[in-house]
């Protein structure tokens, strides 16, 4: 069966982790896509480029000469989709800026994926992943054990920046059936913070409370037990820890302040015994394990989320499989990065119409999913942040509730972050009637979202036979945990489950205790990965007519979100680990502190040491580190001490701008406060202040893509418990006579 792309012809000339990513996920839904490099590159690799560039075909092409040039326009023009991630600069001297490539070819969708933004002082910088959330304060916000910020190993803005690239240009595509016309799509790695940790908070408002590496709750955090090994307790709702309190026995006092009690029982016995106690009391809980180990687990191998491909150097690869399942239209990884052959180049530049002028179109809407209806019945993040995203790009999303409300709710502002641009509507599906309005209004939807555990909507009578028997049309998407298949299905987890199993916590630990991340990473990864399989089902939707059954979990997103750490062969260098309150990877690459401030230095590239040292005014370092042996010093080593020494005598700003003078790439750490007051930030989109009827001025993120140059935005914060019911239910054609009797049922009602 085709994926849901066949047929889109991609030109993927990125260059670095997000760009790449972004085309092989196209790739894997079936997307025909020419890798074009320069001359030379196309037969090197590594464990990024062996991953990243499956699917593809390599075409060497030489962009620098007019010949390159030439044959390259002439791909263009019968490409779908420009995938590109070249610095401004670069990107305006080799004519490949968005209005510009409009103009030649109106029905290109053209992604460009900056590492910093389109504009400002660190535009031209190539991607660095600590740099990002040094600047955007989420480096200040992790756990730790000390007041610095912490260097964290999996590079998931990188990940979550190609998975919202990859879900822009599908929703370019998808309009671009309406209005026949192409796209300028930006998703920068500022969009992807904005994505995976940007919090919603008062304008001026102080740093965020901290929370311990282990984690902060009793009910919530890393234990270690009898035997050395550390489990993740995950009795985040009530109901959870009362079985939890149950299940070890808790008594009297210990209730109230169960923390200490909770260490003792669990490092009294080893962890087998209570992970089986936990599972026959259903309670949440996981089993910290080393990430070599993820995709030999029970959990991938049922799933499917580990694929074997043969590479004639190195020979077996094991790498994560496609993390979307899509029952018609599925993805699938059929290859690793093979040449052009000469009839494929053919093929691939077949005009799709005889050459003739364009009729002139309507312009594309300014967010590619407008007129798109989703019925949201997730709850928590994974699932109901799906449904944001895609209101962000356009859809109109309802969020539907049970009268007790999403759970979440207690988290205040977190619940209105991942519940923007909704309409709100409270719906009892235990009544027979409410059942009946939920199946009208799926008769006149094209999604419904759900993160429900196995069997739930079954019992409700919504399940996908249900919905699909009313409306053939419909995308039905849930988002589970573990995955539908397999012992650990129907097993209750969150998110800190999946960082502890997936080997998440070991990495950024290291050789020290394991570490709960703050940023909830795969629960913000399974939403940005199932807006992009949902979008995806639209394209597909729009060729064939059909909808079709979706599923993600949050242990597929945890195998995306670690992709080039998890590609293994024989003799592959080992992936990068952390340490306790990790400052960075090497002593040129790291975190260290000023007199006044923390800033991020990345002195790797060729002549940077040296400048480093005439900057610093230490010339008696290129005596003692010759050649490229300072590449080589790790984080906690002499050099790092002797430059931290250095740093500490001089104040964050000046030896930024002396750093700068010098060409060395650094930038600074912020704070929350500071990141809200940093103009770049602004200017690149990465904020909005709002008005909120009930906490006033808020500030927070404002979307995560620009469509030709128009920020995508929210156009409604989040919803009160069933707010805006009538208004939705006579927007999907219900009379008033049927609301006001669903009303004095009790069926329809207002939290």
């Amino acid at each position: 069966m085709a994926g849901a792309f066949a047929g889109v012809r991609v030109l993927d000339t990125a260059q670095d982790l997000a760009g790449s990513i972004a085309a092989m996920l196209l790739a894997d839904h079936g997307a025909e896509v020419l890798k074009v490099q320069p001359p030379g590159l196309a037969e090197a690799w590594s464990p990024r480029r062996l991953g990243a560039d499956r699917n593809k075909r390599s075409l060497p092409l030489d962009l620098t000469c007019a010949d390159g040039r030439a044959r390259f326009e002439s791909l263009l023009a019968t490409s779908d989709v420009l995938v590109t991630d070249a610095g401004p600069s670069q990107r305006e001297r080799t004519d490949l800026e968005g209005a510009m490539l409009a103009q030649r070819h109106p029905r290109l969708v053209s992604l460009w994926t900056p590492a910093f933004g389109p504009t400002g002082q660190w535009s031209e910088y190539p991607p660095h992943h600590a740099m990002l959330t040094g600047l955007t304060g989420a480096s200040m916000r992790q756990g730790a054990w000390s007041d610095q910020p912490i260097w964290h190993v999996a590079p998931i803005a990188h990940y979550a920046q190609a998975v919202l690239g990859a879900s822009a240009v599908g929703a370019a595509l998808f309009a671009r059936y309406a209005s026949g016309r192409g796209q300028a799509v930006t998703v920068s790695g500022l969009h992807a913070m904005a994505q995976v940790a940007c919090p919603i908070a008062e304008p001026g408002a102080g740093a965020l409370g901290r929370a311990l590496p282990t984690g902060s709750s009793p009910s919530y955090r890393l234990y270690r037990c009898g035997d050395g090994r550390w489990l993740f307790l995950g009795a985040l709702f009530s109901h959870f820890f009362t079985r939890a309190a149950q299940a070890l026995e808790l008594k009297g006092t210990e209730i109230y302040d169960p923390g200490a009690a909770i260490a003792a029982r669990l490092g009294s016995a080893p962890r087998d015994h209570w992970l089986e106690l936990f599972r026959a009391n259903d309670v949440p809980a996981g089993p910290v394990e080393n990430r070599e180990d993820w995709l030999k687990h029970e959990i991938c191998r049922a799933n499917e989320l580990c694929v074997q491909l043969d590479h004639p150097t190195v020979g077996p690869i094991d790498m994560p499989g496609v993390a979307a399942r899509l029952e018609t239209t599925p993805g699938s990884v059929r290859h690793l990065l093979r040449a052009c052959e000469e009839a494929d180049l053919a093929a691939f530049c077949i005009p799709r119409t005889a050459p003739s002028a364009p009729a002139p179109q309507p312009p594309a809407p300014a967010r590619p999913l407008e007129g798109v209806r989703v019925l949201d019945l997730g709850t928590v993040i994974a699932g109901t942040y799906a449904a944001s995203i895609l209101a962000n790009f356009g859809a109109d999303v309802v969020k539907i509730e049970p009268p007790e409300g999403d759970p979440f709710r207690f988290a205040m502002t977190g619940f209105i972050n991942y519940n923007r641009g909704k309409r709100g509507l409270g719906l009892d599906l235990k009544a027979s009637s409410g059942r009946k309005a939920f199946l009208d209004m799926a008769a006149k939807a094209d999604v419904v979202l759900d993160n429900y555990r196995l069997g739930v909507r079954e019992r409700l009578g919504i399940d996908h036979a249900a919905v699909r028997a009313v409306n053939p049309r419909l995308i039905s998407c849930s988002a589970n945990t573990y995955g539908s298949r397999g012992a650990y299905a129907r097993l209750p987890g969150f998110d800190p489950l999946v960082q502890a199993q997936s080997g998440l916590m070991s990495a950024q630990g290291g050789d020290s205790a394991p570490v709960f991340h703050t940023i909830p990473v795969n629960d913000v990864a399974t939403a940005a990965l199932t807006a992009f399989a949902v979008i995806a089902a639209l394209h597909a939707r729009a060729t064939s007519g059909e909808g079709q059954v979706v599923e993600t979990s949050l242990a597929a997103a945890s195998t995306l979100y670690q992709f080039e750490d998890l590609v293994a062969y024989e003799g592959r260098p080992k992936a990068p680990i952390g340490c306790r309150d990790c400052p960075g990877f090497s002593a040129l690459d790291r975190y260290y502190a000023a007199g006044d401030g923390w800033l991020t230095l990345d002195a790797r590239a060729p002549g940077q040491f040296e400048r480093l040292a005439k900057a610093l005014g230490r010339p008696e370092w290129l005596s003692r580190w010759t050649g490229s042996t300072y590449l080589d010093e790790p984080r906690d080593g002499d050099l790092a001490q002797e430059i931290s020494t250095a740093l500490a005598e001089r104040t964050r700003d000046a030896t930024l701008e002396a750093l700068a003078d010098a060409r060395v790439t650094s930038s600074p750490v912020f704070t929350s406060r500071e990141a809200a007051g940093c103009e770049t930030l602004w200017e690149n989109g990465y904020y909005e202040i709002f008005s909120h009827p009930q906490w006033g001025e808020l500030v927070g993120s404002r979307g995560y893509a620009e469509f030709d140059g128009t920020q995508a935005r929210f156009a409604r914060l989040e919803p009160g418990l069933g707010e805006h019911g009538a208004e939705v239910l006579f927007d999907y054609g219900f009379s008033r006579e049927r609301i006001v009797a669903l009303a004095r049922e009790g069926v329809i009602f207002r939290g």
